[in-house]
């Protein structure tokens, strides 16, 4: 919330979203997000496909989407408990899709732009330090996607 803060001047004022435990947004709340914004950014835990329904993913199409920031693969007691109980009844092949190379192909193919994903779990604070390098390079100093992400490689 302090990062979104910091950078909102040098954002649209048009923030649209859930922030925080606000509530878990439905699935009708995911797709009109996810189908009517330029950039969408996923700041969560466990993995982003985790809280979209696939079959309706695959059949969204989201050209305005220009650039998707997947901060995710976050895991606390809490939500490993949950997400285990969820991947109880996906097949193998459907949680295959939900690894972070094959969600930024299905992302690239329903018409989003560019994705920027984490590829490995991590913390809450190293994914805080990569949104606010992210935000610093983009929009502070004005690099180009391609220029973040390898900022962030380094």
């Amino acid at each position: 919330k302090e990062i979104l803060e910091k950078y909102h001047d040098q954002f649209t004022v048009q923030w649209e979203g859930v922030i925080g435990n606000m509530h878990v947004p439905s699935q009708a709340e995911w797709e009109q997000l996810l189908t009517s914004c330029s950039a969408f950014l996923f700041y969560g835990m466990e993995r982003f496909m985790s809280h979209v329904l696939l079959n309706r993913l695959v059949a969204m199409n989201i050209p305005k989407c220009y650039l998707m920031v997947l901060l995710d693969l976050v895991r606390s007691q809490q939500s490993y408990q949950r997400i285990t109980k969820s991947d109880i009844h996906k097949s193998h092949l459907h949680l295959a899709l939900e690894r972070p190379t094959e969600t930024a192909m299905l992302l690239s193919l329903a018409g989003v732009g560019c994705v920027v994903a984490t590829q490995w779990y991590t913390s809450l604070q190293e994914n805080a330090e990569r949104l606010e390098m992210l935000f610093q390079n983009l929009l502070s100093i004005g690099k180009t996607t391609g220029q973040t992400v390898h900022t962030l490689q380094k």
